[in-house]
C-alpha cells in the first residue's frame, strides 16, 4: 500500500473538497450577541498558543461560567489562575501573540472558536473583577479578537462527551501522582508506595488550597 503525504492545499482540496459558502461566511470579525452569550455561559476553554519557532501548545482554562470577561466586541480578558508554574502559554504569548480559543458549555454540543492576538495584562480593575473568595489573579490574558465563529456539533456527537453513559471509571488508570512518578523514574525502577501516597496527598492538598 502506498502512503500519500499531502503537502499543498491544492492536493488537500482535491481530496477533501471545498467548504460550504456558509461555513466561510460565518467567521465574524468581532463578537456578536451569540458569541457573547456563549462565552458568558462557558466554564471551560482550550487555549492554543505557539512559540517563536511555531512549536504549538494547548492548555485548559476553567472556572465558574462567565470567568472570561467580554470587555467589548473585540476584546476578552482571561484571568490566569494558579497552576504548575510552567507558564507555557504565557511564555509563548511573549514571543508569539497569535492564539486560538475553543469554548465549551456543558450540555451544548456546539462550540465557539475565537482566534486573535494576546498580551499579558496586569490591569487592577480587571483583576479585581476576576477575584474569587477574595483572591484576585496576578495577571490575565487580553485577547484582541480577529475572528469568531460557532463550530458544529459533529465532534461532540461522535465523542458523546456529555453523555453520562460514556463516563469512564477513573480507577482504570493509576493516580496522577503514580503516573507522573513512573514516567520520571529512572529506567528499571518503580516509585515507592509511600512516596506515591505522599505525592497524591500533595496534589489533593494543592487542589484544596491553591485553586485561586
Amino acid at each position: 500500500m502506498t502512503t500519500t503525504v499531502y503537502e499543498t492545499e491544492e492536493a488537500l482540496r482535491a481530496l477533501m473538497g471545498q467548504p460550504m459558502e456558509l461555513a466561510v461566511r460565518k467567521a465574524l470579525p468581532a463578537l456578536d450577541k451569540y458569541c457573547r452569550a456563549f462565552i458568558e455561559r462557558s466554564p471551560f476553554l482550550s487555549l492554543g498558543t505557539a512559540d517563536a519557532q511555531g512549536r504549538a501548545d494547548v492548555s485548559p482554562r476553567g472556572d465558574r461560567p462567565g470567568f472570561v470577561l467580554v470587555l467589548d466586541d473585540r476584546h476578552l480578558f482571561i484571568p490566569e489562575r494558579p497552576g504548575n508554574a510552567r507558564y507555557d502559554s504565557l511564555t509563548n504569548i511573549l514571543s508569539n501573540p497569535w492564539v486560538g480559543l475553543l469554548f465549551f458549555v456543558p450540555g451544548y454540543e456546539d462550540m465557539l472558536r475565537v482566534n486573535g492576538r494576546a498580551r499579558l495584562l496586569g490591569e487592577p480593575a480587571l483583576l479585581e473583577r476576576c477575584a474569587v473568595k477574595g483572591k484576585a489573579p496576578r495577571l490575565g490574558i487580553e485577547v484582541t479578537v480577529d475572528e469568531a465563529y460557532l463550530h458544529c456539533a459533529k465532534a461532540l456527537r461522535r465523542s458523546k462527551l456529555w453523555d453520562p453513559t460514556t463516563q469512564r471509571d477513573r480507577a482504570e488508570l493509576p493516580t496522577l501522582g503514580r503516573m507522573i512518578l513512573e514516567q520520571t523514574a529512572a529506567a528499571g525502577t518503580a516509585p515507592d508506595a509511600e512516596v506515591v501516597s505522599n505525592v497524591d496527598e500533595l496534589i489533593e492538598e494543592n487542589y484544596r488550597t491553591t485553586l485561586y
